[in-house]
């Protein structure tokens, strides 16, 4: 069973809705998608608990796009094909964003899990990134199941539009999009990761500890799985985290010494000076040094893991 509270975020300027497209355009206008038993299924404020920062690494590869506007790679880079997608999961149709290499391939692929705002324009920039550096990734929109993204206002009824989800469909929906990719001749289907943020990082916990398909996950400052459930993991878990983000880091600890009691291949990366929410560089709390130290780290986990 999830937990059943949403813890809120604020990292997303007001006027970034202005203009937002219909699903329709979702689906037609590729250019214009340019433009967490516990989980807490939300970013979100801090509670009381603290974690001890540690160093960040040298930040190498610091995704390039400013705060505020979310793409670092067009859709019409030429290093690549990239664009809306439907699929199935059990007779429900499910809403995407599909980015790969040129060429026939076939290439490793990864998942992107959304944080709780739905399938905003920063998560298809993660997977045309992904793409430029030879995978096939797919972020699947959760809001699919009534309408999806595009068919709310704001974050407000977003989230609102989350909470009337059956939790458990999260995760369906999510293995659903590891098995669409699977499915695609351009993948290689026993290379097949994930990594997922805030809401989408708890998925990809869950997903960690119950799909056997995965060959590695990349949650970020996601909440811990049900720790009764460590045992079943055998996915490579890179799990990187901020330093200021309490509420989150407060679930660190047990979790890691599950990890290590249970003998998993793990690493835990925390950023200091970071809160929750810092890889987004559409929101308040981008923080560009520990965002290119995590992608560094994450494409790092996906070479070992995916590539090798």
């Amino acid at each position: 069973m999830y937990d059943s509270q949403y813890q809120e975020t604020g990292n997303g300027p007001d006027d970034f809705w202005r203009g937002f497209f219909s699903r329709r355009q979702f689906l037609r206008n590729a250019a214009i998608l340019a433009g967490g038993s516990f989980v807490a299924l939300a970013c979100g404020p801090e509670a009381t608990a603290t974690l001890a920062p540690t160093q960040a690494p040298a930040a190498t590869q610091v995704p390039p796009a400013a705060a505020g506007a979310g793409v670092s790679v067009s859709p019409d880079d030429p290093r690549i094909e990239a664009g809306p997608v439907e699929f199935q999961s059990n007779g429900n149709t499910l809403l995407g964003y599909l980015s790969r290499p040129k060429g026939e391939g076939p290439h490793p692929a990864v998942l992107v899990v959304h944080e709780n705002r739905g399938l905003l324009p920063h998560f298809p920039d993660i997977t045309r990134r992904l793409a430029v550096e030879g995978y096939a990734a797919l972020a699947v929109d959760l809001l699919s199941r009534v309408g999806g993204t595009s068919s709310f206002a704001g974050p407000d009824e977003m989230r609102t539009a989350l909470r009337s989800i059956p939790r458990d469909k999260f995760l369906k929906d999510s293995n659903a999009g590891v098995a669409y990719l699977q499915s695609q001749s351009f993948v290689q289907r026993d290379r097949v990761g994930a990594m997922g943020f805030c809401f989408g990082g708890g998925i990809v916990w869950l997903m960690a500890v119950s799909n056997p398909e995965l060959r590695a996950a990349v949650p970020f400052y996601g909440s811990a799985p049900p720790l009764d459930k460590v045992p079943n993991l055998q996915v490579p878990v890179l799990g990187i985290y901020a330093a200021l983000d309490k509420r989150i880091g407060a679930g660190v600890p047990d979790l890691e010494k599950a990890l290590k009691d249970n003998g998993k291949t793990h690493k835990f990366v925390t950023y200091a000076g970071a809160n929750h929410a810092f890889f987004n560089d559409t929101g308040r709390r981008y923080h560009p040094e520990a965002a290119g130290g995590a992608w560094s780290e994450t494409l790092g986990w996906f070479e070992t893991y995916l590539k090798n």
